[in-house]
């Protein structure tokens, strides 16, 4: 008999910079004037060192492979953010003019070598694929365009954000998906508690995001994924799902609970996700 593994659930230097306010914006939109190197070192110079070599040799590797089809190379998340964990991925967004495969084979040692050294993701866009995909994965992405920092070429984001309707919508499929997830990680993983703690520590990216989108279309104000579920957790004014958020936190640090902890924490969280979707279908 083979035994279940649990699977994942499914996240300055000033000078050169200006802000422009617009409180319509899902993000405050950023205006960078730096050569795109002076840009790549500025906006990596908060980041364990480890993360920014890395980062730099996957960074020329890809202008040396798609040269003039490289528009743009965003890391977001909690990176993004200068708020890496120990634990933390590294999550990358390149966009291109076209997909060109003898361009992408020159990329794959590059590649392989950056998620060995610091769990680097890639993410790969068309220019012509963000509006789509933003449409597509509007949860996905609205966290992206709030936590993202360009480190070369241009920002894909600058004039667009996700539609509200297609926000609302995917934040409604996204919430109530996790709902029936947890359910059958629950069935089946609670009497491995091992692997019921990985299955926490990987609901919180999609749960936190959705916080924050949630406050973003009740017209609050726009705050860290963290942040936003702690706020709206609060709301509800229940001392274990408050609590629960600790142990959510533990989870994501060291990939484990307390025995005895894992089973009655998913049930908090999966009571967590229901209220959340009860207060996303309240958007119109």
């Amino acid at each position: 008999m083979r035994l279940q593994t649990a699977k994942p659930i499914t996240a300055e230097v000033e000078s050169p910079t200006k802000t422009r306010e617009n409180p319509t914006r899902y993000h405050q939109q950023q205006v960078n004037n730096a050569n795109p190197r002076e840009l790549a070192m500025s906006n990596m110079n908060d980041l364990p060192a480890v993360v920014e070599k890395s980062l730099n040799s996957f960074i020329e590797a890809a202008k040396s492979a798609f040269g003039d089809d490289l528009m743009s190379v965003v890391i977001y998340g909690s990176a993004a953010e200068g708020r890496m964990r120990a634990t933390s991925d590294v999550n990358i967004l390149l966009v291109l003019k076209r997909f060109d495969t003898a361009e992408a084979d020159a990329l794959r040692e590059p590649l392989r070598m950056a998620s060995a050294a610091v769990e680097m993701h890639a993410m790969f866009l068309l220019e012509s694929e963000v509006s789509l995909a933003m449409e597509a994965f509007a949860v996905k992405f609205a966290d992206i365009v709030a936590r993202h920092r360009v480190l070369y070429g241009s920002d894909p984001f600058a004039n667009v954000d996700p539609p509200r309707d297609a926000l609302v919508r995917r934040l409604k499929q996204v919430l109530l998906n996790l709902q029936l997830r947890l359910r059958e990680r629950y069935i089946l993983l609670s009497l491995r508690e091992e692997q019921l703690a990985l299955v926490i520590a990987d609901a919180a990216g999609p749960l936190r995001a959705s916080a924050a989108s949630l406050l973003h279309l009740e017209g609050k104000a726009t705050m860290p994924p963290k942040e936003a579920l702690e706020k709206i957790t609060g709301e509800f004014g229940d001392k274990a799902l408050i609590d629960v958020l600790h142990d959510i936190s533990s989870a994501r640090e060291a990939r484990e609970l307390p025995p005895g902890k894992a089973g009655p924490v998913l049930i908090h969280l999966i009571e967590l996700t229901r209220r959340l979707r009860e207060r996303a279908e309240q958007l119109k």
